[in-house]
């Protein structure tokens, strides 16, 4: 009987924190997100605007150390930021290239021998036919989505990216955090909704919840994880 209570005991006391860290993280979460011309929006990679959350950062250079890809595909180029930074961990590893794709074409970017640049959208068919060629049979690949936030955009997106990643490896949906999960309530079906719905149509993919082990993270279940063969 003392067994029992203690045990029930140690389960509410378990369950009381996770709902305490939750509401914690959940109200840092906003106060971050909405601070943005001080935090996120306000973060550099070699004085080039990333734009990113740093704890998702750090993740990824644990991810790229890890898997070691051959190609990093980043779909949302926006300044460059985040392919330099992507690039730079490649090179500190002597492995991988980024090809980015973004709509708008900014000369201000970085230069980069590990880097290609396209212009387009990432859902254009000469876009993904391209991609595919820079990408061809290399492996690792790891896949990146931050361009349009819509979801039927980042679904179909999904459909056209995810074939290109190896088994292992990983297709990260970015700001998976909008739409009130935790932050901009009103923003419509984005991100998060495109992975549910994708996930339907795939068991090839699983969420990897270790990638969030920050608790902080701007792509809740967006870390998709492709199951080994």
């Amino acid at each position: 009987m003392r067994m029992a209570r203690r045990r029930v005991t140690d389960l509410l006391r378990r369950t009381s924190s996770a709902i305490t860290e939750r509401r914690v993280v959940r109200s840092f979460h906003r106060l971050f997100y909405d601070s943005g011309k001080q935090t996120w929006s306000n973060t550099h990679w070699l004085g080039v605007p990333a734009q990113k959350c740093a704890f998702d950062l750090w993740v990824y250079q644990e991810m790229l150390h890890d898997l070691r890809p051959a190609v990093i595909v980043e779909c949302g180029t926006a300044n460059g930021g985040s392919a330099l930074f992507l690039a730079s961990i490649c090179d500190l590893l002597g492995h991988g290239e980024v090809v980015t794709v973004d709509i708008a074409d900014q000369p201000a970017r970085p230069s980069h021998d590990r880097i290609t640049y396209l212009k387009g959208s990432s859902t254009e068919p000469e876009i993904v036919e391209r991609v595919k060629q820079l990408v061809a049979s290399r492996a690792p690949v790891v896949v990146i989505l931050d361009s349009d936030h819509s979801r039927d955009h980042v679904l179909n997106e999904l459909r056209l990216y995810a074939p290109l990643v190896s088994a292992g490896s990983y297709v990260i949906v970015e700001d998976s955090n909008v739409n009130g999960h935790p932050v901009v309530p009103d923003f419509g079906p984005g991100p998060a909704e495109a992975v549910a719905r994708f996930l339907t149509e795939t068991d090839e993919f699983e969420v990897d919840q270790s990638r969030e082990k920050f608790l902080l993270t701007f792509n809740p279940s967006g870390y998709l994880r492709k199951r080994a063969l």
